[in-house]
């Protein structure tokens, strides 16, 4: 205790009784609210959260406690009648969830969730059924930037990127110089995935040598670390790739290839190098994780393997 005490040098600032008092005071959940650290989701929770206490009613933290099942299903069906989208009212519900199993915890309420048995809408996900390239339109998609130029170069790198690491497009513009790495003597790419989540992806040698030919090329770059794809054109010169503007290089280089795909995008390449993974047996476990799947469920979406001819039942029977 003495330890405790006496920790701090003499001239830190140290928290008066009054201050001391206040933040012992703090609801529980304020306390859930400051630990969110992701900004969008605590945007999107705050929103959510003041949705729900507009409709019940509530003014102050303690009156969470009144809260019961019978208000979050009164709260689940006028979302509903809004006409919100099944993913928005899963997150809606998802938040509050969140809220009640923190306050539980801190016995700031009592008795079990009052979320917990609503029944959450089902949701459509685009996830597996975007049409994946083949490989001779992946060969010629990579194929298609120049070699001459500087946005060439660059966007040979991107679709590089995409296309053997299967990147979501938020995670390609993402990168900087500082997430290309060496572990265990073997080049890396540092992945910033959703939720906060890093995972580590050895870079593919293809990948490796455009994205330091474009590099290369690029001496405008400043020294200190910064995006790895810059824009190049008008006045966004130097800061980093957008996420349309990803979107734009794939479908303008699609186009030149000659790929006609309905609605092909950065997430269609993703889905091409899933599927040619699991195509060529990597193990979907490995993929799953490659790709940054929560759940392995979403990772066999992409497993395509079942719907080959040479695949079917019809030639395992024999008589």
């Amino acid at each position: 205790m003495s330890q405790l005490v006496n920790s701090g040098g003499a001239g830190e600032r140290r928290l008066t009784s009054a201050e001391f008092q206040q933040l012992a005071a703090v609801p529980a959940a304020v306390e859930w609210f400051a630990n969110i650290d992701n900004p969008r989701t605590r945007r999107a929770y705050q929103n959510d959260l003041e949705d729900f206490c507009s409709f019940v009613g509530l003014t102050a933290a303690d009156e969470f406690r009144a809260v019961t099942r019978a208000h979050v299903l009164a709260w689940r069906a006028q979302l509903e009648t809004r006409g919100l989208a099944g993913a928005t009212i899963r997150r809606k519900l998802a938040a509050l969830a969140s809220l009640f199993d923190h306050l539980l915890e801190n016995n700031a309420v009592a008795g079990g969730n009052p979320v917990h048995g609503v029944k959450r809408p089902k949701i459509e996900t685009n996830e597996g059924k975007t049409p994946a390239l083949g490989d001779d339109q992946a060969k010629l998609l990579l194929d298609a930037p120049d070699t001459e130029t500087v946005k060439g170069l660059r966007d040979r790198a991107i679709l590089a990127v995409l296309l053997y690491h299967g990147l979501r497009r938020e995670e390609a513009v993402r990168l900087t110089m500082s997430d290309l790495l060496e572990r265990r003597g073997i080049k890396h790419l540092r992945v910033h995935g959703k939720g906060g989540k890093i995972r580590f992806l050895p870079l593919h040698p293809v990948a490796a040598e455009r994205i330091y030919a474009y590099l290369e090329r690029d001496s405008g770059r400043a020294p200190s670390p910064g995006p790895l794809f810059r824009s190049i054109r008008g006045k966004t010169t130097g800061a980093g790739v957008t996420a349309n503007g990803l979107y734009t290089v794939v479908a303008h280089w699609a186009q030149a290839a000659g790929i006609e795909v309905d609605g092909l995008g950065v997430h269609g390449l993703r889905a091409t190098a899933a599927t040619n993974a699991l195509e060529h047996d990597a193990d979907i476990a490995k993929v799953q994780m490659w790709l940054g799947h929560a759940n392995i469920s979403t990772t066999r979406l992409y497993d395509r393997r079942g719907q080959r001819p040479e695949d079917s039942p019809t030639y395992k029977v024999k008589y």
